[in-house]
């Protein structure tokens, strides 16, 4: 029964009830189809967060909404399922359950087998298997969400564990996970001056006076940092606006070195596993003759073939997943496009919003203030999605970006040093 569950596993053969959004084809039961109803609330949660709501938030909003919670929504449409019967509150979400539905790629339209285990028939506690053990079959069934979100959505909650904020701070901060310490490379945290409620700020969550090893606080205003942002998107927007050929051009120089980079990675990889490939697809043919010629035990062949078998099919994956890979490699180049997309956007808005600085943004290193007075300046990198870090030739503009970020204080972007 093992072997046939591994085999099934290993040729793409879902061994799991369908997750929340979908259900069993009924013409075929191997086969997932989109749950119209239920996709729409897993499209609201993945919403949700990338607008920068905590599973919390998101949880107290659908319960508010009178959203069934997965179980009770099963029960509602007759779908046999595990778990409690009757619920207490048929709508009362829970943040696990969030976390869990913003972690499954499933919902990217893959097949993801073997994630938990089991020692024996006679112990059925499932325990989870490390993620190299997984048989993953990308682009299986139609997708609830696109690829780009979902990694978009794992880089905003992987490894963070935030404090719930306090009630008159509900809202938290949209440059929350994108600001990190040029020094350390930790992530800055959001605080609110206990002194004044009005002053919120960034500091470097590994600083020595919480008992980290960083040396300096990188402090960081949140109000400075949005006004740098909005300066230096308006400087791509005037560039865009200016000279888009140009432009155009130094993405492309930009991107093309990527692509080749990237290219050359992939296809290393897939000649060395076309390679195994082959040698396991000989070992296979020759441990069947030895077999017939009595060589190796029945015993031992079935062994050894299972082996290779799980083996082969793993390869067959793997390659596919780099040819598929490679094909689209050249759908990089229309990064720069994505990109050039989002400015203007960005353009017709004029503003900042979570989802927007999202996608134009993926990170941006805060180093330690230096000077004082006037001549204070900290040093801010952008790295823009598609593109990363980018220079904009300052021949382009005469006009020099400056703005008021509450009385007294003034922020002026410094593009020759990347400064603020």
């Amino acid at each position: 029964m093992r072997s046939s569950h591994r085999l099934r596993g290993n040729a793409g053969e879902p061994l799991s009830q369908p997750p929340y959004g979908y259900l069993k084809n009924t013409e075929n039961p191997k086969k997932w189809v989109i749950d119209p109803e239920a996709a729409q609330v897993v499209k609201d949660i993945f919403r949700m967060c990338m607008e920068g709501k905590g599973n919390e938030t998101i949880a107290r909003i659908l319960q508010e909404s009178q959203v069934l919670i997965p179980q009770a929504y099963w029960q509602s449409k007759n779908l046999g399922r595990g778990g409690k019967k009757t619920q207490p509150n048929p709508y009362k979400w829970c943040k696990t359950t969030v976390a869990k539905i913003l972690a499954q790629q499933e919902y990217c339209g893959d097949v993801i087998n073997f994630k938990t285990y089991s020692k024996s028939f006679k112990n059925k506690t499932r325990l989870d298997n490390p993620s190299e053990n997984w048989a993953m079959f990308k682009n299986v069934h139609e997708p609830i969400i696109d690829r780009d979100t979902f990694e978009q959505v794992q880089k905003l909650i992987g490894n963070t564990k935030r404090r719930a904020p306090k009630k008159e701070n509900a809202e938290k901060n949209m440059f929350c996970d994108l600001l990190y310490c040029a020094d350390c490379g930790s992530k800055l945290w959001f605080h609110v001056n206990t002194g004044n409620k009005d002053i919120h700020f960034f500091s470097c969550s590994n600083y020595k006076g919480i008992r980290g090893t960083c040396q300096s606080t990188h402090y960081l205003r949140a109000d400075s940092i949005e006004q740098v942002v909005m300066l230096e998107l308006r400087r791509l927007a005037s560039f865009l606006k200016y000279d888009e050929e140009a432009f155009a051009e130094m993405l492309a120089q930009k991107t093309n070195k990527d692509i080749l980079e990237e290219q050359k990675q992939c296809e290393s990889a897939l000649q060395k596993t076309i390679v195994r490939n082959e040698t396991v697809t000989k070992l296979y043919e020759k441990l069947y003759e030895d077999n017939f010629s009595g060589k190796v035990t029945d015993e031992w062949f079935l062994q050894l073939s299972h082996k290779y078998e799980v083996e082969r099919m793993e390869l067959k994956s793997k390659i596919a997943d780099l040819r598929e890979k490679l094909n689209g490699i050249g759908s990089m180049r229309q990064n720069k496009y994505q990109f050039i997309a989002a400015v203007r956007k960005f353009m017709e808005m004029q503003t900042l919003t979570a989802p927007l600085l999202r996608e134009l943004i993926d990170r941006i290193d805060v180093g330690e203030v230096e000077g004082t007075g006037k001549s204070r300046t900290q040093r801010l990198v952008i790295h823009y999605r598609f593109v990363g870090y980018i220079e904009i030739p300052d021949s382009a503009f005469k006009t020099n970006f400056k703005a008021d970020t509450r009385q007294g204080v003034a922020v002026e972007y410094l593009p020759n040093t990347a400064s603020a």
